[in-house]
């Protein structure tokens, strides 16, 4: 053995661990069954501040071969006290990503680059837009083919062992944006707190109309709030006129 080449070998050792594994199963981008919210720029366009909303919701996570990831995020909040004012969030988010030893993932964002879209069109006139950051902790994950799919999927398992919905294949190699830093291609919008709002062909954001997102700006609601309690108070005043033309003939 040469000299020194003892420290070099633990030096890699100890790299090699602090990197994580290499696993070439996990690239590519991951989608739900709907295959509908992918990542990349078909979902977060960073240049102008635009979260794109899917016909569908659902998650989608992509992984590379040299350790990054992205995820898109669309989900809907039901709302039991009132059916007609559901809720909506969309999260996008970037970063890198370690496979350690035990076979968890451990994700970490670009802290600056996160965006998160929330809509309570019953409480906000607009949706509220602000910056987004939150690692993960997956317990494990494993790939196989799908029996019934026949097509590669990915099951994860949070951080408590409970499972993430199933994730298939959509696109090898994955479907992203730069993995670097986008903040320095955007402006200084997007911070914590601003309104966002714009034209929006969906369901569940139409009363936000949050879309298509233009930080610090407002637009005014498309909402049948005031539509809808037109035609109760009709209702009521002609129920009533009913009421007592019967009593009296």
């Amino acid at each position: 053995m040469l000299p020194g080449s003892g420290l070099l070998f633990v030096s890699l050792a100890a790299l090699a661990t602090s990197q994580g594994i290499a696993d070439p199963t996990l690239t590519g981008t991951w989608s739900s069954k709907s295959n509908k919210t992918l990542t990349g720029p078909g979902f977060y366009d960073p240049v102008n501040e635009k979260l794109t909303e899917p016909s569908h919701t659902g998650i989608s996570y992509s992984f590379t071969e040299d350790g990054f990831y992205e995820v898109a995020f669309y989900r809907a909040i039901a709302n039991p006290v009132d059916p007609a004012c559901p809720k909506g969030i969309m999260q996008w988010q970037h970063g890198s990503f370690v496979k350690e030893q035990n076979g968890s993932l451990i994700l970490s964002p670009i802290k600056v680059d996160g965006r998160q879209l929330y809509s309570d069109p019953c409480k906000y006139k607009s949706a509220v837009y602000t910056r987004y950051n939150q690692s993960e902790l997956f317990q494990r994950y494993t790939v196989y083919t799908d029996p019934y799919h026949n097509i590669p999927r990915l099951d994860l398992f949070k951080f408590d062992g409970s499972p993430v919905q199933p994730l298939y294949l959509a696109f090898k190699p994955p479907q992203i944006l730069p993995t670097t830093t986008l903040q320095q291609t955007m402006t200084a919008s997007g911070t914590a707190g601003t309104q966002a709002t714009a034209t929006s062909r969906s369901k569940l954001f139409r009363r936000a109309e949050p879309a298509s997102i233009t930080p610090n700006t407002r637009t005014k609601r498309q909402d049948n709030y005031y539509s809808q309690s037109t035609f109760l108070l009709i209702g009521i005043i002609t129920t009533g006129i009913g009421s007592v033309l019967f009593f009296f003939f």
